[in-house]
Order: structure tokens, then C-alpha cells, then sequence
């Protein structure tokens, strides 16, 4: 049985998923309408920053394996 994600598909998955994060991480209010639910911006913002971080690891694994392949 094969997988039915690829690693192009898991890349992007990653990229929308920071941009969401870190654009929601900049827009919302840290209370979100409610007084009893805080959110915590800067760990929104560093779980955007990781997730960012980990799509670009992946573009460089693809640009190396694109490299090394035409070599």
C-alpha cells in the first residue's frame, strides 16, 4: 500500500498551515471575546515560526535532491 501524501503535498500542508498561524498570531486579540480564554500569542507565534522553519528544511531537502540529481 503506498502513502498517499507526497512530500510536495506535506510542504505545502506546512506552508499554509504557518501562514494561517503566524497571520492569526498577529491578528487576534489575546482575548478572543471571552475573559476566561487567554490566548497565548507568543507560543501561536513560535508554533508558526517552527512550522515555517520545517517548510523551509523541506524546500532545501528538494532543492539539494534537485541539484544532486542533475549532477
Amino acid at each position: 500500500m503506498q502513502f498517499p501524501l507526497t512530500f510536495w503535498d506535506i510542504s505545502l500542508w506546512l506552508a499554509i498551515t504557518a501562514l494561517i498561524i503566524l497571520t492569526t498570531s498577529e491578528l487576534i486579540s489575546p482575548y478572543y471575546g471571552s475573559i476566561n480564554l487567554v490566548i497565548k500569542k507568543k507560543r501561536l507565534r513560535n508554533t508558526g515560526l517552527t512550522i515555517s522553519a520545517i517548510f523551509i528544511l523541506t524546500v532545501m531537502i528538494r532543492i539539494i535532491g534537485i541539484i544532486l540529481i542533475q549532477s
